[in-house]
């Protein structure tokens, strides 16, 4: 026999009359109690979440890294705008930021009375309260010479050609002096991630050294380096590195600056500056995020079991529904965050010590903070998606759900509208590329392209730009953008979403709305809790709303009962009333019962009004080919008549 469950909604037999019954009030009931319990459930494991995400981050994160921007990155006054990092122009750039701001950012050994700190065991404090951990490192990549091909009538004229950075055009022969390190070629581990730049992604070996603990001696190593021509014409980059702790916040900042030397001539400079939070256990409030990962990692198991008991009972039609998509996209990023968070904590574990062991050595804690970065970055769209799921469980709400009904309903015009509108979008976005290009940054590539036609979508443009690159085209190419995408096909796709959300509206003003019997039951089950605790005394009187859900909930009556009885229950007027009633139209009663058997539920009544609405249309079309065929009938008879 089929379960009762695995009937279709709105197949329950009454009784042994055989009859089909439509689903009662009583299994939504049910069916809203369940929801409301998994909603208060998850409202939990979202809390949890909340707690774990933002206890990963701070704002003294925030402050350490303006803190370190402005030492290193901005130039210290009026005087030296040429010697900060963002001014790089050129080599000789780079060896004056390199010999004068970069040393005095590192070896802070002067208090603001320019009286000189007392360095203990020779280290550095910078900015008076973060400790430079080991020393500083300094890394450039090379390409060999003749990576390139020139053109026959220019060989009498050029005796070299280094190409863009490539992996497989990377010099790693002996340079230089080939006394030291920095001469040598030194291969990175495997496990070191590369850097994508702007003018190429960078492979992690190179010839490198270390600054020593003092300044002067430093100050002498770079001066040495600049006389040797350690910089050639086959650089393309140079990363300079170093790490600092802040025992106040219990932070770890990682700088990376870099200077890109490009194919074209010139410098390009970026930096990165990560603060983390590598030993996380250390405050009581630490602690208690690790009591919170703990319950983060026992929800992730129950709802691993959940969903795998629900695919081995749906199969293929669990794959049916969007909310599971969604469900399984959360489970497998929650999946991968935890993973990258052992495998963090054990690398921390094991590498502290050991980059830590040699003060005079470079403690590599880049690798350590891209994987915490990389961690972050997966709790981040964990908890997207897990703050998406909330719209799964306030459905029954008229309001959400309009909303996911116009997106449905209006989903295959919007797919074809799409079409049409990146059609446009993207051969203006190749027409701005090939015409403004080679003179405005904005449209230097396709992609920046792209980025920049939405911004001027939203108002952010540079018209000024655009029509110095280009007199004619730029004006014509700004005008007719605007007027077919901002002013026709936006216009489209909004009379595309109000013409679907007009429908639903005018659908859902005829049916019943449900909140008010959620609101009762979420009452009624805070009332319950509060008595289980002993926080209120039971109610002896009876609530009126939970006498209509007693007189709604069909599935509490006996078999034996009949159907009129169910709908004297449901529907019926008051007893005389209803007496007097029969005996002036005995038929009433039958009526009742009809009444009450042809009761449909609000997803039926939905499917009911769009199937009406579909079958007057094909009556409507049916009707105007009759009339074309009366037509041609009356026009024969005239003919034959004439």
């Amino acid at each position: 026999m089929e379960p009762a469950a695995a009937r279709p909604a709105g197949e329950r037999r009454a009784g042994g009359s055989g009859a089909v019954k439509p689903r009662g009030n009583g299994s939504r009931d049910l069916e809203l109690k369940s929801t409301l319990r998994e909603l208060v459930i998850y409202i939990v494991f979202l809390t949890d979440l909340c707690m774990l995400t933002f206890g990963m981050v701070s704002t003294d994160m925030y402050y350490l890294n303006k803190v370190m921007s402005h030492v290193f990155l901005e130039p210290r006054s009026s005087e030296d705008n040429r010697s900060g990092f963002t001014s790089i122009e050129s080599r000789a750039d780079f060896w004056r930021f390199a010999e004068g701001p970069l040393l005095d950012g590192l070896y802070w050994d002067k208090w603001y009375n320019n009286m000189t700190l007392t360095l203990q065991n020779n280290n550095s404090h910078i900015y008076y309260e973060n400790l430079l951990l080991g020393v500083a490192q300094i890394r450039q990549l090379k390409v060999r010479n003749d990576t390139c091909s020139i053109y026959p009538y220019f060989h009498t004229f050029l005796d070299g050609c280094y190409s863009e950075y490539r992996y497989r055009a990377e010099d790693r022969s002996d340079i230089g002096l080939r006394n030291e390190s920095e001469w040598k070629y030194t291969s990175a581990s495997s496990l070191s991630p590369w850097y994508w730049g702007s003018m190429g992604l960078y492979s992690s070996g190179g010839y490198m050294f270390t600054l020593p603990k003092s300044k002067q001696e430093s100050m002498e190593k770079l001066a040495f380096l600049r006389r040797n021509s350690w910089l050639t014409r086959g650089t393309r980059v140079v990363f300079i590195d170093f790490s600092t702790y802040n025992a106040n916040v219990n932070l770890f900042c990682i700088i990376k600056l870099v200077v890109e030397f490009p194919a074209t001539g010139g410098a390009l400079t970026s930096s990165h500056i990560y603060s983390v939070k590598l030993l996380r256990y250390v405050t009581y409030y630490d602690y208690f995020l690790a009591s919170c990962e703990i319950t983060f990692c026992l929800f992730i198991i129950t709802f691993i079991i959940q969903e795998a008991t629900k695919i081995v009972k749906l199969r293929k039609e669990y794959f049916t529904n969007a909310w599971n998509w969604l469900d399984l996209l959360l489970l497998v990023v929650s999946i991968l965050a935890i993973a990258f968070n052992i495998y963090r904590t054990v690398e921390v574990s094991l590498l502290m010590e050991g980059l830590l062991s040699d003060a005079h050595a470079y403690p590599d804690f880049y690798f350590l903070a891209f994987w915490q970065v990389l961690y972050n970055n997966m709790i981040a769209v964990n908890i997207f998606f897990a703050w998406i799921k909330i719209f799964k469980y306030i459905s029954f709400n008229k309001t959400m759900t309009q909303l996911s009904s116009t997106l449905s309903r209006c989903a295959k015009d919007i797919i074809g509208f799409a079409i049409m509108f990146f059609i446009i979008f993207f051969a203006y976005a190749q027409l701005g590329h090939l015409v403004f290009g080679s003179q405005v940054e904005e449209f230097s590539t396709f992609q920046n392209c792209i980025f920049t036609q939405f911004r001027i979508v939203l108002g952010d443009f540079n018209f000024e730009a655009i029509e110095a690159a280009n007199r004619i085209l730029g004006p014509i190419y700004f005008i007719t953008f605007v007027f077919f995408v901002f002013f026709i096909l936006l216009n489209m796709f909004l009379a595309i979403i109000n013409d679907t959300y007009s429908q639903v509206k005018a659908d859902f003003e005829v049916i019943p709305s449900q909140e008010l019997q959620i609101r009762d039951l979420f009452r009624q089950s805070c009332n319950k809790a509060l008595v289980k605790l002993k926080l209120k005394k039971p109610e002896m009187d009876t609530n009126p709303a939970d006498e209509s859900l007693e007189r709604k909930d069909i599935s509490k009556l006996s078999n034996g009962e009949s159907a009129n009885e169910k709908s004297h229950l449901k529907l019926s007027p008051p007893q005389k009333g209803k007496e007097e009633l029969h005996q002036r139209y005995p038929s009433t009663e039958d009526t009742d019962s009809v009444t009450a058997q042809s009761y449909v539920s609000t997803a039926e009544f939905q499917q009911l009004c769009r199937y009406t609405a579909e079958l007057e249309k094909q009556l409507n079309k049916t009707n105007a080919k009759l009339r074309r065929i009366m037509k041609s009938m009356q026009q024969l008879k005239d003919a034959s008549a004439q």
